[in-house]
């Protein structure tokens, strides 16, 4: 059997302890499954400038390029906020997600039954939510050029951002939406500002062609990214799959964290293009929160969200759909029997620590894989 070459990135912060309960799984699914992961560790974020004035060294990004997927936690933190921006935390993960060529963030916000009442919302508005944010990752506002700072003189200065997107961008985009929704409910929301962004217009005109031409068996729907938002709060099982640019699906992904209780509780894929010849394509997985300085260190971090990432990984970049169960299952097995992290804490719940989540995870795994 071939190795399958995990690389672990954990990054700062709460990075640390959640990959280390992520690690317990893959030791667990190597010793009782036999699956042969091979995993190799690396910097990144504040971690990686301090071992070498870089985000990412230049070995560490080879060998997330050769791996046949990367898990990442979370970067940054108050310890780096006066370094250069080219090298701030942050960076690395744009490196990543470039260089990786990853297109398409995959972001689920699933409501656990166990957790409706966890919601900032009406329990019976979130029960049995499931919902997937399909995020442009590599082109919009974030990576448009000119991106600068102009002194002006006289005290003043002027910021520039640019939004940009291309034809293509917006279909490959748009592809993965409508073949995921196939596998769902069949149905598309997509999201942007065509009212007063030019970017807008084309993505509404580009979504709805390759709609027209190769997916009118998935329903499709256009909204306005602002009442988008207001929409997530109101009625947000209303929506399948949303599809969204880089910024909005990235402010449109914590506002649907909220929905399922905790930032705590949410994965994401990032996804590159299929190789045509081997039908493989590069993957990053991810919980969507940060690096939580202010509880680093404290064993009050949730590792769900990185576990369910790594479940993530197992389903689509080795194909493990009764491994990846298996792993889900565990996590609602857990929340089930009233175990909690601080986060997603209430009363009459068994408050634990990261390493006693981890280590309930583990366990409940082992039971069902058995």
């Amino acid at each position: 059997m071939a190795a399958r070459k995990l690389f672990l990135l954990a990054g700062d912060g709460i990075g640390m302890e959640i990959m280390a309960e992520a690690g317990k799984l893959i030791t667990c699914m190597n010793d009782e499954l036999d699956l042969g992961f091979e995993c190799e560790e690396g910097l990144v974020g504040g971690a990686a400038y301090d071992a070498c004035g870089k985000a990412i060294s230049e070995g560490d990004m080879r060998q997330a390029l050769a791996a046949d997927a990367v898990l990442f936690g979370a970067v940054g933190g108050p310890k780096w906020a006066d370094v250069p921006y080219d090298v701030r935390p942050e960076a690395g993960l744009l490196r990543l997600r470039k260089e990786l060529e990853l297109f398409a963030n995959l972001r689920p916000a699933i409501c656990y039954p166990a957790l409706a009442s966890a919601s900032s919302l009406k329990p019976e508005l979130v029960d049995g939510l499931d919902i997937l944010i399909v995020r442009e990752l590599t082109g919009g506002v974030y990576f448009g050029e000119p991106k600068e700072i102009t002194d002006l003189g006289h005290g003043n200065k002027r910021a520039v951002d640019t939004q940009v997107y291309e034809t293509g961008e917006i279909e490959r985009i748009a592809a993965v939406a409508f073949e995921l929704a196939r596998g769902r409910n069949r149905h598309v929301t997509s999201m942007e500002k065509h009212n007063v962004m030019k970017s807008g217009v084309l993505w509404r005109e580009v979504v709805s062609a390759i709609h027209a031409v190769q997916y009118k068996d998935v329903a499709l729907a256009h909204m306005l990214a602002d009442a988008g938002a207001m929409q997530l709060v109101r009625a947000p099982r209303q929506f399948d799959v949303i599809v969204t640019d880089n910024l909005f699906g990235d402010l449109l992904s914590d506002v649907a964290a909220m929905l399922t209780g905790s930032l705590g509780m949410l994965p994401s894929a990032s996804l590159g293009v299929v190789d045509s010849k081997t039908g493989s394509r590069r993957a990053m997985y991810e919980p969507v929160h940060g690096s939580a300085p202010d509880i680093a260190g404290k064993g009050l971090a949730n590792p769900i969200a990185m576990i369910a990432s790594l479940a993530m990984c197992l389903r689509i970049s080795f194909g493990m759909n009764d491994e990846a169960g298996w792993l889900e299952r565990a996590i609602s097995a857990v929340l089930d029997d009233g175990l909690r992290t601080a986060d997603i804490y209430s009363n009459g719940m068994q408050k634990v620590s990261t390493g006693e989540m981890g280590d309930a995870l583990v366990t409940k795994f082992k039971q069902i894989a058995a």
